[in-house]
């Protein structure tokens, strides 16, 4: 008779759409947003954390849209223990089907001392009316004790009892800061296992931040003490040094199962996909050999290792690259493909377009077929995200000419349209021909920028690649970003910068 068990099922929470946003340079827009929240349903994921909806207009209405439309995961939506951040994110849940509402108030002696100024007993009050009062509007309650590992044990215990017993379904211990290791981690979970009489009534939860490099390794050990939840983000990114990596962990589970004996119902294959989408929207490039989804992750260049990979895979190999959703070739299209290939194509890369969507990038993609010989997949997402970040009704590129000399101040003429109106301007003056264009679009458009970060590179492969322009910019100490794709890699360049400019126009 076998004596196997089944493995512990562990509910994944995505937070790349609240906690990865606050990552400088990565905020999103709305379509962007839902975008991401489909590919995350199709990955399979449990809970979609979309934001935070008392902090912004944006936010609440990521949060109302997502919840209304993103159908097969739970969508929740953050909040203080305050009345009004509690209210506002129910604003925003309560057109979904399946929402939940997650609640935090810090506990640990420096924030009750420096931030809060509030003693334990005011803590324990305050968390608990909290909960209580998200409770009487929503079924589904989640509470965080903020800074969890740096929190007094016997009185993190206190305070969860009491979450659960005000109506508390999840309990989320963060490790707000990176600052916990694992072993310590994981006694912190398996205290509150034993010490708190009640926390059969609650899923206990992590979410850990990755200052030290130890997120991944804190959240595991977690689980090897009594978790069931683990908060990650796409990427591992978020603020600072970012988060829980989702494609590592959930990998790790996977492939050590031998020694996790959980399991959690992720589409792999659909990790590599989600991870180009997060990587493309938000401008945050994976670093080449990021375990899992980096592109360096399953390649072999010493010669022992090449030379074991052929004769048996599991030498070198402990996971299959198709198993997380790399592909052999991503060679898919043709000046002569259709439309019926095109949407195939964006589905699998992790796009959900409308046929108004569909349409636009359809056109674009005739476009550059009539460029290209070969269309790739890194050519098509760059299609399809130029279109996300496109700005409706706001300044237009047309065209441009440029007159350089090595030495000599470039001369740059351009031209930009707002509605039907078109406007041209001559520029002498830069280090360059794109430090006279991005000059130019500011004399058109009367705003000015300092620009903190500007990357040019390769959207597909060959010569004749599309070049994806990635630009970002300060204006009245905010960070926007634009992005800009074109053979031509002025253009490209162009069309960045006057993405970002567009963006400050809807903030103004």
């Amino acid at each position: 008779m076998s004596t196997s068990t089944k493995p512990k099922p562990i509910t994944i929470f995505d937070t790349t759409l609240r906690d990865g946003e606050q990552s400088p340079g990565c905020s999103m827009n709305l379509n962007e947003k839902i975008e991401i929240a489909h590919a995350l349903v199709d990955l399979g994921v449990d809970v979609i954390e979309a934001g935070f909806p008392i902090t912004s207009v944006g936010d609440f209405e990521a949060v109302r849209e997502i919840s209304a439309t993103a159908k097969g995961a739970t969508i929740c939506g953050l909040a203080r223990c305050r009345n009004q951040d509690i209210d506002r994110a129910w604003e925003a849940l309560q057109n979904g089907d399946n929402v939940r509402i997650h609640v935090f108030l810090a506990t640990s002696a420096i924030h009750r001392e420096f931030k809060l100024r509030m003693d334990k007993e005011e803590i324990i009050r305050r968390a608990v009316e909290g909960v209580k009062r998200a409770r009487n509007l929503c079924d589904n309650i989640e509470f965080s004790p903020e800074d969890a590992s740096r929190t007094e044990v016997d009185f993190l215990c206190k305070v969860v009892e009491a979450a659960i017993e005000a109506g508390a379904t999840t309990i989320n211990i963060p490790d707000t800061v990176g600052y916990a290791t694992p072993d310590q981690f994981g006694k912190t979970i398996k205290s509150l296992v034993n010490r708190v009489p009640n926390i059969d009534k609650a899923v206990i939860s992590v979410h850990c931040h990755n200052d030290l490099g130890l997120a991944v390794a804190n959240s595991l050990s977690a689980v090897e003490n009594g978790a069931g939840q683990i908060e990650c983000t796409v990427n591992g990114i978020g603020e600072r040094a970012g988060n829980c990596s989702l494609e590592e962990v959930v990998m790790a589970l996977r492939t050590r199962a031998d020694v996790y004996h959980a399991a959690t119902r992720i589409n792999t294959p659909r990790l590599v996909p989600t991870s180009r989408l997060v990587s493309n929207i938000t401008s945050m490039q994976v670093q080449r050999n990021k375990a899992i989804v980096g592109r360096n992750a399953f390649a072999h260049e010493a010669g022992i290792h090449q030379d074991g990979v052929l004769k048996e895979r599991t030498t070198y190999e402990i996971m299959r690259p198709e198993d997380v959703g790399f592909s052999q070739t991503d060679l898919v299209l043709g000046k002569h493909s259709g439309r019926a290939a095109l949407m195939d194509r964006a589905r699998t890369l992790g796009y959900h377009l409308d046929e108004e969507q569909l349409k636009q990038v359809f056109d674009d993609f005739k476009k550059l077929a009539d460029k290209k010989k070969e269309v790739y997949d890194g050519d098509i997402a760059a299609l399809i995200e130029q279109r996300h970040t496109q700005i409706a009704d706001q300044w237009q590129f047309v065209s441009y000419n440029i007159e350089a000399t090595s030495g000599q101040s470039p001369s740059a003429s351009l031209t930009l349209a707002r509605g039907d109106e078109q406007f041209t301007v001559t520029q002498t003056c830069g280090d360059g021909p794109l430090d006279a264009l991005f000059h130019a679009i500011e004399e058109i458009t009367g705003q000015t920028v300092v620009v903190r970060d500007f990357r040019v590179q390769s959207a597909s492969r060959g010569k004749d690649a599309q070049g994806e322009s990635i630009v970002e910019v300060e204006h009245n100490g905010r960070v926007y970003r634009g992005r800009g794709v074109s053979t031509d890699t002025v253009e490209a360049g162009t069309r960045a910068f006057l993405n970002a400019i567009n963006r400050i126009e809807i903030d103004s």
